[in-house]
């Protein structure tokens, strides 16, 4: 079907701006106006797409079914979805752990066939072109690369197996977010002492990010006997300023893991690796 009918579950910021986006693609775009708020009928109708009242008849309408909602909600709105038999294919691409899109998709079985989607990067709005990953059965992932073609979503296939989208979304944002918060913690302490401005300076010095060079990996492993006691120290630091110490914890936590390769200039990044994953 070369313009199939969308439906989007359900419209927030990421998600009515991805379906606006697949609206150049697609016969029509439909959202549930039940139970939703009056800032989401303001988005929705500022992106141009279609109100239905019951979520029925989105899905006797969709070919294609969007779910882009909080991760908690997720399996409650697959399993929503999967009582009213949805025989089209479905895009679980919400922020949850392989795990659980895998329980979607038997869920959803055999009605529809489900393809696993990670959205990378912000809102295709103002000129900004997130990247939607996807895994799954080819015809299907196919037919969702067609529906965002010349599009500001951008979109890449990662294979058929479904759960691999979702990993690479979560490993992804397993730094992004928890780097941000630790920039809170490491500017909260500097602001305690008065030295958040040659923090700032300190930083602009050293602008690559770590997660591009993950070589770095087995260097940090080598010198984890000292960093983790560091850490438990900034941790006090941060305790003592009435900042949350529990993150700083945890890494020296994690960094234990490696206490007997200290200073070990020959480990690999696969060694490292697999003294992380000791149990």
């Amino acid at each position: 079907m070369d313009q199939p009918t969308v439906g989007i579950l359900h419209p927030g910021s990421m998600g009515a701006a991805v379906a606006a986006c697949a609206a150049g693609n697609a016969a029509d775009v439909l959202w549930c106006a039940a139970g939703r708020s009056s800032a989401t009928v303001e988005r929705a109708t500022r992106f141009g797409l279609t109100p239905v009242a019951e979520l029925a008849e989105l899905l006797n309408r969709s070919d294609v079914v969007i779910s882009l909602c909080p991760p908690a909600a997720a399996e409650a709105l697959a399993r929503e979805v999967a009582g009213h038999r949805f025989a089209g294919t479905y895009v679980e691409a919400n922020a949850i752990n392989p795990a659980r899109v895998q329980r979607i998709a038997a869920l959803l079985a055999p009605d529809a066939t489900v393809v696993d989607g990670g959205v990378i990067g912000s809102p295709p709005i103002g000129g900004k072109t997130p990247t939607l990953y996807l895994s799954g059965p080819h015809d299907a992932t196919e037919r969702i690369e067609a529906l965002f073609a010349n599009t500001a979503v951008r979109t890449m296939g990662l294979g058929a197996e479904v759960g691999k989208a979702s990993a690479l979304k979560l490993s992804y944002a397993s730094f992004q977010k928890t780097s941000r918060v630790l920039v809170a913690l490491a500017v909260g302490l500097a602001r305690e002492y008065g030295v958040d401005q040659a923090l700032s300076e300190v930083a602009s010095r050293r602008t690559a990010s770590y997660l591009s060079e993950p070589q770095y990996v087995a260097k940090t492993a080598a010198r984890a006997w000292r960093w983790g006691p560091e850490l438990e120290e900034a941790a006090d630091a941060l305790a003592a300023a009435g900042l949350p110490p529990e993150m700083l914890r945890a890494a020296a936590s994690t960094l234990a893991r490696w206490q007997d390769v200290k200073d070990d200039g020959a480990l690999t990044l696969t060694d490292a690796l697999d003294g992380l994953a000791q149990p």
